[in-house]
């Protein structure tokens, strides 16, 4: 039975009577209650390390963990990384960037032809984009290391062609880098733009073409703006961990070709922590500053 509880009246007289559902209470508890696993995992897992991360980083770097760690506050050891390894977070940039275009331009093909084209082949299309999930990220970018090898079939068969030099190599150079990352990254931003592309209203292209836009005009006015929530989200996706990977640094590259990823972790098992928490507190506010800009600048504020 609904509780009561009496109120008075607009004019002192009669108090009113209204009634109360005690369910509205017990709603409100239960939905705290729901939270409550999420936020203590948020706070032990996400918080606290941060928080560590971010005090290790102003750690007096004379320290080393034989002798501990002092905290000064030394605000230096963001300048010293900086200049240090500056030119590394530009390459780790660089490569995810190029990573990303590249996995747009073979994605978007792909997600338009499952999302509209597949019919009846479509789950079997989605099932070979998620079957590299189902293998370990590290066997996925070993077994290019076998296709790119000097020895491997696929140099012996570019080195046949007449424009291609007999010295060709690809292990080891930027280039196997980038299809590294490219490979391994790649169904993260075609989920996202078949997700987008899926909900698209062909009516719409129909309509362009009955205005006589063209192929062109109407895939550039019609289906690139209703997909773009899946391209903002597909790039990010694929840009933040390819800019912090550093196992295709570490297989398919060399010396010159490593990525911050790279450094962040020898600097970790060196146990050179101030150094090695400053390019990590670094690396995220700068990513964190780049996808911000990045989404108001594609206008689409709602997913920041």
């Amino acid at each position: 039975m609904s509780a009561l509880s009496h109120v008075p009246g607009p004019t002192g007289g009669t108090p009113d009577v209204q009634a109360t559902d005690p369910g509205t209470e017990r709603r409100g508890i239960t939905g705290y209650l729901l939270m409550l696993p999420g936020t203590v995992w948020l706070l032990l897992f996400f918080l606290v390390p941060l928080v560590t991360l971010v005090s290790s980083s102003l750690y007096d770097p004379s320290g080393s963990l034989a002798t501990g760690y002092s905290m000064t506050g030394h605000v230096q050891n963001y300048a010293d990384a900086l200049s240090e390894y500056g030119s590394t977070f530009v390459r780790s940039f660089l490569y995810a960037l190029t990573a990303t275009i590249a996995c747009l331009l073979l994605g978007f093909p792909l997600a338009y032809a499952i999302a509209l084209k597949a019919g009846r082949w479509r789950n079997l299309m989605l099932v070979a984009v998620i079957a590299p999930f189902f293998t370990s990220f590290l066997l996925r970018t070993l077994s290019w290391k076998l296709l790119l090898g000097d020895d491997s079939w696929v140099v012996n068969a570019l080195q046949a062609l007449p424009l291609v030099p007999d010295d060709l190599r690809l292990l080891a150079t930027p280039a196997a880098v980038i299809t590294g990352l490219t490979y391994n990254f790649l169904p993260f931003m075609v989920l996202p733009l078949y997700a987008s592309l899926e909900r698209l209203d062909v009516r719409l292209v129909e309509a362009a073409a009955d205005l006589y836009a063209s192929p062109f005009t109407a895939f550039r006015l019609v289906t690139v703006p209703l997909a773009m929530p899946g391209i903002v989200a597909g790039t990010l996706l694929t840009f933040i961990p390819a800019a912090g990977d550093f196992i295709n640094s570490e297989l398919l590259g060399n010396p010159r070709t490593r990525m911050i990823g790279n450094d962040i972790n020898d600097l970790f098992q060196a146990s050179v922590l101030p150094t090695a928490s400053a390019l990590s507190v670094m690396l995220m506010v700068a990513i964190v500053a780049l996808v911000a800009v990045y989404v108001r600048r594609s206008g689409t504020d709602e997913l920041v």
